[in-house]
This record gives structure tokens, C-alpha cells and sequence, in this order.
């Protein structure tokens, strides 16, 4: 390769990195979720409650999940997390919800529906139910209530319930809470009912949610709670912010002051390394927490290290007297397999931890294990394919850091 075309190529590649940088920024800062401790939001731990006849199992906290997890799409309640705790616990997380407090209290509740006479009878549960939907009273009240649809044996069952009430009253309960109690006034065979009770459109509408989901197996108590304002979390996120920056912009002085030409390189590749990290975090919709900054730090000084030990081959080779290039390729063979084998081994324990870990844990084994993968992959690529770059423009063996060296500047 000419030394002409190497110089288009330089300045090409570095205009585009830092285009890619400045622009790729923002919609990258946007996009990426932001977890509870950076955001502001609510912490939950919830212990399922053994009864008589109902033990918790991991089957058990599995359905739960499954059910939480239903209720939180239908309602809509923003940057949820949910994962069990142990044997009998279900964390929940809710970042940037305006009021976490009652979308928890609406996600924790049973909602076990049953119909019941005067005499405590249950005729229908919630088994049963086929679908609720919310709507408005159609006598003009104002006020919403929820239409239930049972199944085949649902119908069945509340036709019997209707037909042996007539001109009485049947009660609807919802964790041993009456809603209402209507008088039949004749046999329903439609497989339908309505709950009024005074309700809002939102109370109707969590309330359908609820139900439609399906009852929890078990019920649960709050074992903790932690609130981290907006303000906290902005606070957290700023100072991480700025920390971040300085300690990078630290380590580009000392890259570029030490090494040179490659400590330029080496710079390069952390920018291209940064959006390529973050960006695929936001694609994959990963949560950054602080754990998880703190993983992104770590990775980036692995990534850093992986160009120091390759460097250092090549100065080595350099000292050796080997030309630029040769020194170029026997370093890179040198230094191969001591950074695959440290990459490997923190790899392996970042599984470990995002397989075993809950939370922040995971943000951390998360963020670390992109971080490993992309730096390995930037050093193997893009840092041999721009030292063998810049050789073709100069062969000074100071500019790559070697002083004195026996190298040949002109070969």
C-alpha cells in the first residue's frame, strides 16, 4: 500500500470516528434505559404467604411471575422488572412510573373473583373467566364497570348461580372483599356479568387487568420497600457522568502521550468501542444501573489493556530489530492469546453472575460481557488494520514508542 493512499485513508477513517461519535451520541443517550437507581423509582420485595392446603414452591413463584408479568403489559406500567428472590420472594422494580406506589399495590393483589350467595356459597370463580373489559355505565351515572365473559363451564356454573338465586341477592367478591351484591331478578344463560361498584375508569380499567390476568396462587406481603427520587437519581447519574469523563479523558492523555501513534489508534477504537457497547444496550433494550457504569468502566479498561499488551509486543519486536511490519504481525501473534485468555476468563464469571445474579448484579455482568466482546473484537480488527496503516505512511519507531530502537526507519 502507498503511503499516499494511507493518508486518505487515516484522515478518513478518523473524520468518520469522529462524525460517529458526535452524532451517534444523543440518539444513543435517548434510547437507553435507565434503571432505578439512575432514574428515580420504587423498589418492592414481596414474600409469598403459605396457607393451609398451599404451599410455596418454585412452581408456584414461577406462575406468580407469569401473572405479574401479564398484569404489567396490560397496564402499561413503564421500565418494570420483575425476578424472584430466593425460594418465596418477587422483586419489583419500577423505574419512571408517576405513581409506583399504587401500580405496586395493583400488581401485588390476588384478585381471586368469586360468586357467592347469602349464604357464603361459592357458585363461579375467576377459573372460570373467560375475559373482563372495562366500559362506562350505560345508565348515565358516570361511572365505569367491568363486563365479565365466562367460558362453557363458567356459563354453566352462573346460570345454576342465577337460577337458584332469583330475587335474591348475589355477592361478588374480590379477595374476600364484597364489590356489590345485585338482586337477580331472572336466570342469565349468557355466560356474562357485570361488576358495578362506583368505579373510575382507571379502577375499572386495573380492575379488568386484574381479572383477566388471572388470580395470583398465592398471596403476598411487602417485605421491603425502597424509594429513590427523581432528583437522587439524576444526582447519581451526574456524578457517574462526570466521573466517567474525566477518568477517560485521563486514560486518552496516557494512551497518546505514551505509546504515541498506537495511543492514538488505541483512542480511536474507545470511541468506536463506546457507541458500539452502548448502542447494542439499547437495541437489546438492557438496563444501565450504576453496577452496570461500573461494568462499562471495567471493560473499558480491558479494552485499554488489550492494546497496551499488544503494543508492548510490538515494541518488543521492534527492540528485537525486526522491521515495523514484521514486528506489527509477530506481535499481534504474541499478544493473541494472552488477551483471549483474560478476556475468557473474566467472560466466564460474567456469566456466572448474569446466570446466578438479580438485578444490579446482572446490569453489571450484562454491560461487562458486551464490553469484553467488543474489545476484543476492535483489537483483533480495527487496531491491527490501522497500525498497519499508519507503517505505510511512517516507519519511525518513535512514534511508535520505542526510543533508540534497532529498528531500520526506513525499511
Amino acid at each position: 500500500m502507498q503511503k499516499e493512499p494511507s493518508i486518505a485513508a487515516v484522515a478518513a477513517i478518523i473524520i468518520a470516528i469522529l462524525l460517529l461519535g458526535y452524532f451517534a451520541a444523543e440518539p444513543i443517550a435517548k434510547s437507553i434505559n435507565l434503571g432505578l437507581d439512575l432514574r428515580g423509582g420504587l423498589r418492592v420485595v414481596l414474600e409469598a404467604q403459605e396457607t393451609e392446603g398451599k404451599a410455596v414452591t418454585e412452581d408456584t413463584i414461577n406462575k406468580a411471575l407469569g401473572i405479574l408479568r401479564t398484569r404489567v403489559d396490560s397496564l402499561g406500567v413503564k421500565e418494570t422488572t420483575l425476578y424472584p428472590q430466593g425460594d418465596n420472594r418477587v422483586v419489583i422494580e419500577i423505574a419512571g412510573e408517576d405513581d409506583p406506589e399504587a401500580a405496586v399495590d395493583i400488581l401485588k393483589n390476588v384478585a381471586q373473583l368469586e360468586f357467592q350467595d347469602e349464604t357464603g356459597k361459592v357458585w363461579v370463580t375467576g377459573e372460570n373467566l373467560k375475559n373482563a373489559e372495562a366500559r362506562m355505565d350505560r345508565s348515565g351515572t358516570g361511572n365505569a364497570e367491568v363486563l365479565l365473559e365466562f367460558d362453557k363451564t363458567g356459563a354453566r356454573l352462573f346460570a345454576d348461580a342465577t337460577l337458584a338465586n332469583v330475587g335474591k341477592p348475589l355477592l361478588i367478591v374480590i379477595d374476600d372483599e364484597v364489590i356489590s351484591a345485585p338482586n337477580v331478578n331472572e336466570p342469565i344463560n349468557d355466560g356474562s356479568a357485570v361488576i358495578s361498584g362506583h368505579f373510575t375508569a382507571e379502577e375499572a380499567n386495573n380492575l379488568a387487568v386484574q381479572l383477566r390476568s388471572g388470580a395470583l396462587p398465592v398471596s403476598f406481603s411487602v417485605m421491603e420497600k425502597r424509594s429513590v427520587g427523581p432528583t437522587l437519581g439524576a444526582d447519581s447519574l451526574d456524578k457517574s457522568l462526570k466521573a466517567g469523563i474525566i477518568g477517560l479523558i485521563a486514560v486518552l492523555l496516557f494512551m497518546l502521550g505514551y505509546y504515541r501513534l498506537p495511543g492514538l489508534i488505541a483512542d480511536l477504537s474507545l470511541v468506536i468501542y463506546l457507541v458500539l457497547v452502548l448502542g447494542v444496550m439499547s437495541i437489546l433494550g438492557a438496563v444501565l444501573t450504576l453496577p452496570g457504569i461500573a461494568g462499562l468502566a471495567l471493560s473499558i479498561g480491558m479494552a485499554v489493556d488489550a492494546n497496551v499488551v499488544t503494543y508492548e509486543r510490538i515494541k518488543e519486536e521492534l527492540r528485537f530489530g525486526k522491521t515495523l511490519g514484521a514486528a506489527i504481525e509477530a506481535g499481534f501473534k504474541r499478544a493473541f492469546w494472552a488477551i483471549f485468555d483474560s478476556n475468557l476468563t473474566t467472560l466466564i464469571a460474567a456469566g456466572v453472575l448474569m446466570y446466578f445474579g438479580t438485578g444490579p448484579i446482572k446490569g453489571f455482568a450484562v454491560t461487562l460481557s458486551i464490553g469484553i466482546i467488543a474489545s476484543v473484537f476492535l483489537v483483533l480488527t480495527f487496531t491491527r488494520y490501522m497500525l498497519i496503516l499508519f507503517s505505510n505512511i511512517t516507519k519511525n519507531p518513535k512514534l511508535y514508542g520505542v526510543e533508540g530502537g534497532a529498528a531500520d526507519a526506513n525499511n
